[in-house]
């Protein structure tokens, strides 16, 4: 049977395959990419774009709550959650169709892909060979092995429905399940967050995420850290029942909906393991610096190889896969979508001094800066975390609304190895939450 050859395979269509497809495609390379489900992967149709679109929702019905306190009276305000889910579903409709003409010069193929060799996929019963095959297949879902799992949501099935429940249980306090539940008791769903670890948000620093967690605290939502879940099961009053353990104690909680946001664990295609290509213990794909897996040919990007399991990081490891410099891989920014935001890139506070270095940090609240305040959002801070000897900056950590945006300033000077002082003496316009990162700058003394 002869086969049709390709210069390289792609295998997933989320943000890393279809934007190392089409970045290939446009010097020449032919692709193939191939994609079980539509274009856009996790991220565009149930990550981040979906949550996002919803998170605005929220945010206008928090804004239109208080909007006495900026001199403007509303009567009769209403939330109408299957309008706010129509939305969030035109949205990527609309941005799933842009994705058409990008991969215009990429041969697209649907189905699921099946590892032959090292050389061949196969998909039905169509093969097809290329020198090079990139596999980009994402991640799904994690459940935890307790009585009862099977009763909880995925924030997959919780962004396709229609209908708000009265109350809701959070299992799971990380990004995915703090940003959902932010959205939940900002249209008043009676919310409760339970998580293991002794803070939400684990991998933030620690003095941010517990200044979210107490804003978010006195904005109604409920939450319980260091919590061990140990059963969910069917109530009498046609809801659920949580029983978990926290402080040595046993304890339960009720609510009509429960949602499982654990972690989500690599979808690694079938016959790659056959084909020689090696896993980590947690499953991911094993790859080095260069994303090479333990076959020569294959390679893999994105959620799959567990390294930074961010949108941009996988659309970052495509550029890698194409020639690019692997040194950016190393300073990767990363947002929670709460309300309000956590943003940070590079080195937190306990991570430094765990690795031995000797740091200084310093802070500036958005109390002290004049547009926050007119916009009557001063609930935030920004941390920055430098080396002692000479200040250059090692991280930084920001809660508050802006942050998504202002990230993006500290990530550029912590890539270059610029120094607290070396940031003071950009200018900042005024006013804008941006002089808030330059105040922590200011504040650093070495």
């Amino acid at each position: 049977m002869r086969m049709k050859h390709y210069d390289m395979i792609v295998v997933g269509a989320g943000p890393g395959g279809y934007n190392l497809a089409a970045k290939a495609a446009a010097t020449g390379i032919s692709v193939a990419l191939i994609e079980r489900d539509k274009a856009g992967g996790t991220c565009l149709n149930r990550g981040c774009i979906p949550t996002k679109a919803l998170r605005r929702s929220a945010e206008v019905v928090a804004l239109v709550s208080k909007a006495a306190e900026y001199g403007v009276n509303t009567d009769n305000v209403c939330i109408d959650y299957a309008a706010m889910v129509d939305r969030k579903d035109s949205i990527v409709s609309e941005l799933r169709s842009g994705l058409e003409s990008l991969l215009a010069e990429v041969d697209r193929i649907s189905g699921e892909a099946r590892f032959i060799d090292r050389n061949t996929v196969a998909v039905g019963e169509e093969h097809i060979q290329a020198d090079r095959i990139v596999v980009a297949t994402g991640s799904a879902p994690s459940r935890l092995d307790i009585p009862g799992a099977d009763l909880c949501l995925t924030s997959d099935e919780l962004l396709d429905m229609r209908q708000l429940p009265a109350s809701a249980v959070m299992i799971g306090g990380g990004v995915i399940g703090m940003e959902m539940a932010c959205i939940l008791s900002a249209l008043g769903v009676k919310t409760t967050v339970i998580e293991y670890c002794k803070e939400i948000l684990p991998q933030f620093d620690a003095d941010i995420a517990k200044r979210l967690r107490m804003s978010l605290k006195r904005r109604g939502l409920s939450i319980v850290t260091g919590a061990s879940v140990k059963s969910v099961s069917r109530n009498e009053s046609d809801g659920y029942t949580v029983d978990y353990e926290a402080k040595s104690k046993p304890q339960s909680v009720e609510a009509q909906l429960v949602i499982m946001s654990v972690g989500r664990r690599p979808v690694v295609p079938k016959g790659l393991v056959e084909a020689g290509v090696k896993l980590t213990p947690r499953g991911f794909i094993e790859v080095d610096d260069m994303l090479n897996t333990s076959v020569e040919g294959i390679q893999a990007i994105g959620d799959v190889n567990g390294r930074c399991m961010l949108a941009h990081a996988a659309e970052a490891q495509a550029d890698v896969v194409l020639g690019g410099d692997s040194s950016t891989l190393g300073v990767i920014p990363s947002v929670a979508f709460t309300m309000p935001e956590c943003a940070m890139v590079g080195m937190t506070e306990e991570a430094a001094i765990q690795a031995g270095i000797e740091t200084v940090t310093a802070s500036a609240s958005f109390r002290s800066n004049g547009y926050a305040m007119a916009s009557g959002e001063p609930d935030g801070v920004v941390k920055v975390v430098a080396r002692r000897n000479d200040g250059m900056l090692l991280g930084a950590h920001i809660l508050g609304t802006g942050a998504a945006d202002m990230i993006a300033e500290a990530a550029m000077a912590v890539a270059e190895g610029l120094t607290a002082s070396q940031v003071t003496h950009i200018v900042h316009a005024h006013p804008t939450l941006s002089e808030t990162f330059a105040a922590a700058c200011r504040n650093v003394r070495l």
